[in-house]
């Protein structure tokens, strides 16, 4: 019998630290899948502190290149942040994720690039188009709209 099994868990020594363990890919999308999943209840995705924690599920799979993370991270971050390193972030993200085809991100993009603080209409219709072309009706009525 060893003597250090009868030491409550808490107690025993880590062997193990957390940043030892690598993640793969597959864990990463789980917790995309799960951050994603809160954020889409309307209880749950309107709190703040709900947002601060998927945002930090969201981080590592968004650094990784899962398109929907950066998407969804991307989206947080010009929207829900106040500071302008966030916001800088958040459109970095967005670009990433609309160049890998996201139609989610090429509509939020182009709506961003539609408002005065970074008006940028040629590169808001070239997005809006991409979007259009594959099915997004409320990017065609914005096209409509210019």
């Amino acid at each position: 019998m060893r003597a250090f099994s009868l030491l409550p868990l808490f107690l025993m020594p880590r062997v193990i630290s957390r940043t030892s363990v690598p993640q793969t890919i597959p864990e990463l999308r789980l917790t995309a899948r799960m951050a994603l999943w809160v954020l889409a209840r309307p209880r749950l995705g309107a709190s703040a502190s709900v947002k601060r924690i998927a945002g930090r599920l969201l981080k590592q799979p968004a650094l990784q290149g899962v398109v929907q993370a950066q998407s969804r991270l991307g989206q947080m971050l010009c929207h829900d942040c106040g500071n302008l390193r966030d916001r800088r972030m958040g459109l970095e993200l967005l670009r990433q994720a609309s160049r890998a085809g996201d139609m989610a991100a090429q509509l939020e993009l182009a709506r961003l690039y539609l408002k005065p603080r970074c008006y940028e209409p040629k590169q808001a219709r070239q997005l809006l188009e991409q979007a259009a072309s594959q099915g997004s009706v409320e990017a065609q009525e914005l096209l409509n709209q210019l």
